[in-house]
């Protein structure tokens, strides 16, 4: 029985094993290769870029050019029955039209969808840590009850061969008997919690094995995790992408009120053309080159007060924007006090449980010892068995939570995002 307060390092059975390991970073890697919401937010990225190129050409100059032949079907005195032009033409627009704050709203909008991306990112990294650290203590759950059943089986036959000598009464064995039962049972629902978990694990990997019934992982919740520094909230505004996002949008929506406003501005445009053509009348079949140069101003004098209502219809969208970046920053405020909270609260629990789990390891071994001397009760030994196992699950609860508590904490913080 003595073998109990070794527990821990016999149920790494799976994480020390040398075939196939995973690791935390690789299992992200795979995560975030298998996210389609990633890819999503790539794909937002691609169109936020084209958006950006698109908006950048309406300040470059444009060529175009127009021409067209004809043909009669009735001659008019010595003229040809046909004719002819080509007219190309370059325009550049020198003032107006909003095209320089379309452009500066594009790239707002460009820097908006990268941070999604970020975003998305995070998420994902939380997701997969989750997955990856219930995975480690659905190990340990199943290999405690594992421990249990057999430490219980152990006392079983202990009781039973007492019971045949005479030694023991019929109730102690019933009763470790009925232990038995129990502990059988907890393994049954450790065993199905462990494959939920292996589901969960392969599902984010975008892998579909119904037959993968053993994860090994490199890393496990009863390593040291550092304790994280807390981070101040004007560091945690400068590099939580949820935050940049929306101030980039915020961004984007001032800008978008200054292009509504510059389309209702004078437009000055300038250019130059030049023609090849046929004489009209046509009567010798010879062309003539011609050139242009041309400068154009568009004054919008009335529109029935358009202007002004489509300033106001886009300035509501600075409104919105403004509502949503102070309601976000107030939100990240309280996420990370919560989060911190969380994480010092796990840490003293994990703390605590180890010392427990020592002491409850300590008090097993004594009863069964003093049982064996005749000098306590099978009832003694049960009870230390069940305070045993019940501190154990909870020195696993304890870790596993200080381990999701942390990632949490990166989450909220924006760790390890550039």
């Amino acid at each position: 029985m003595i073998r109990l307060i070794s527990i821990l390092p016999i149920a790494l059975f799976a994480i020390q094993s040398a075939r196939c390991q995973i690791s935390l970073q690789a299992y992200r890697d795979s995560v975030y290769a298998a996210s389609s919401e990633l890819m999503n937010a790539e794909q937002a990225i691609l169109k936020a870029e084209a958006d950006e190129r698109l908006n950048r050409t309406s300040m470059l100059p444009s060529l175009s050019a127009s021409g067209s032949i004809s043909r009669s079907f009735r001659r008019s005195g010595d003229n040809k029955l046909w004719g002819g032009s080509l007219t190309p033409q370059i325009t550049q627009t020198i003032y107006g039209a909003g095209a320089r704050a379309a452009l500066a709203q594009s790239r707002s909008l460009l820097q908006s969808a990268l941070r999604d991306s970020q975003n998305v990112m995070l998420n994902m990294r939380y997701a997969a840590d989750f997955a990856y650290w219930n995975v480690s203590a659905m190990q340990l759950y199943l290999a405690a009850t594992d421990e249990y059943v057999k430490i219980i089986t152990s006392l079983y036959d202990v009781v039973k061969e007492r019971f045949t000598e005479g030694y023991a009464a019929k109730s102690d064995m019933l009763q470790v008997e009925a232990r038995l039962s129990d502990a059988e049972f907890s393994q049954i629902a450790a065993r199905n919690n462990y494959q939920i978990a292996i589901n969960r694990f392969n599902n984010l990997r975008g892998v579909i094995d119904a037959e993968t019934s053993e994860i090994h992982l490199s890393e496990s919740i009863i390593d040291s995790l550092a304790l994280p520094q807390r981070i101040l909230p004007d560091e945690i505004r400068s590099r939580r992408p949820d935050l940049l996002s929306a101030a980039a949008r915020l961004r984007a929506a001032e800008l978008g009120v200054n292009r509504v406003r510059a389309t209702y501005n004078p437009k000055i445009t300038a250019g130059v053309s030049g023609s090849w053509q046929t004489f009209t009348p046509n009567s010798s079949g010879r062309t003539f080159l011609d050139a242009a140069v041309m400068l154009g101003v568009n004054i919008p004098i009335f529109h029935w007060g358009e202007r002004r209502y489509a300033v106001g219809k886009s300035q509501t969208d600075v409104s919105v924007a403004v509502n949503n970046l102070e309601q976000l920053e107030e939100d990240v405020v309280m996420q990370e006090a919560n989060a911190w909270s969380a994480l010092i609260s796990s840490y003293s629990q994990m703390q605590s449980s180890l010392h427990n789990l020592s002491i409850a390891g300590e008090n097993l071994s004594i009863s069964t010892y003093s049982y064996n001397e005749g000098q306590a009760t099978v009832l003694d030994v049960l009870q230390a068995q069940i305070s045993w196992i019940q501190i154990y699950t909870n020195a696993i609860t304890a870790r596993f939570n200080y381990a999701v508590a942390v990632s949490e904490y990166q989450l909220v913080t924006g760790f390890g995002i550039e």
